[in-house]
């Protein structure tokens, strides 16, 4: 059966989407010149060569601040339209601000999960940076995507690949480890966390379960910015990523460490590439792009 927009019931927010919504998205919204000063580089090194046509019908998914769905209007042209979907409210309002501020007509944002169900055989080109790795459910989450897809259509979303390449994270991380043990199995969490498909072996598995065909992986390196000023990067660490969630899940016991988490962090940054702009370190992802059957 195929799902139209006006007959989709939207479900009650799962504990993942409240949690998104209540805990981490001012968490993102505060540090957005980071997240988006940084993660675009990963997104800016490849939209150029995806395959997106004038007149196309796109889905961004995860689709944050709107800026990577911004962009994608530009490229689908008047002709073609595009939708963003995330969970959060708070960065929809972003996107929307982001969209009226450039007189975007051809995109819209609505609130939306990609897990739960998405409007079938519609989009010609969908489109994820940094969100599929979120899905408690990769394969039903991938499989949504999926037959949104019109027969033919192509996907492209951007995922981190492993820990040890991205030490913009887990460098940082291990700071934390050395002072605060690790959240327990009853913490709340952003979901299966943002080295889920760091394995192309796993994540093309999944690709395939979901119903992909032509699947391909390609590795993008990028510096990313991790703060303007000491203080920037330390509040960035212990607010978004595996060492806000170590430091969260601590609680009270985190903040009697602060002053010395504090400092080892400091450590860490001074020994990092710095311009006028504000400490840099590398990371790495995955581009992985593939196609819905004819």
């Amino acid at each position: 059966m195929t799902l139209h927009a006006h007959d989709r019931i939207q479900p009650a927010d799962t504990e993942l989407v409240a949690f998104w919504n209540e805990v981490l998205a001012p968490k993102f919204v505060r540090y957005r010149h980071i997240l988006v000063g940084g993660l675009s580089r990963h997104s800016a090194a490849v939209m150029p060569a995806l395959d997106i046509a004038p007149g196309d019908s796109a889905l961004d998914v995860g689709c944050g601040f709107g800026d990577t769905a911004v962009e994608i209007a530009g490229r689908v042209g008047p002709e073609g339209a595009v939708l963003g979907i995330d969970c959060c409210d708070a960065f929809l309002d972003q996107a929307r601000s982001l969209a009226e501020a450039g007189s975007v007509a051809n995109v819209r944002f609505e609130r939306g999960d990609a897990e739960i169900g998405l409007e079938e055989g519609v989009h010609d080109f969908v489109f994820s940076r940094f969100g599929t790795m979120f899905f408690a459910n990769p394969v039903r989450g991938l499989r949504s995507m999926r037959k949104a897809l019109k027969p033919g259509g192509r996907i492209a979303h951007i995922v981190w690949r492993r820990r040890e390449d991205n030490p913009w994270v887990n460098a940082p991380h291990a700071v934390l480890r050395k002072f605060l043990p690790a959240p327990g199995e009853d913490a709340r969490t952003c979901g299966p966390g943002p080295f889920s498909m760091a394995s192309e072996e796993v994540t093309r598995a999944q690709m395939a379960a979901a119903g992909f065909t032509d699947i391909a992986f390609r590795r993008i390196d990028a510096k990313v910015m991790v703060g303007r000023d000491i203080e920037d990067a330390i509040g960035f660490q212990l607010a978004i990523g595996p060492a806000g969630e170590t430091f969260r899940a601590a609680g009270p016991r985190a903040e009697a460490m602060r002053p010395e988490i504090d400092r080892a962090l400091a450590e860490l940054f001074a020994g990092v590439e710095r311009t006028q702009e504000g400490f840099w370190m590398e990371s790495s992802s995955w581009l992985i792009t593939a196609r819905a059957p004819e």
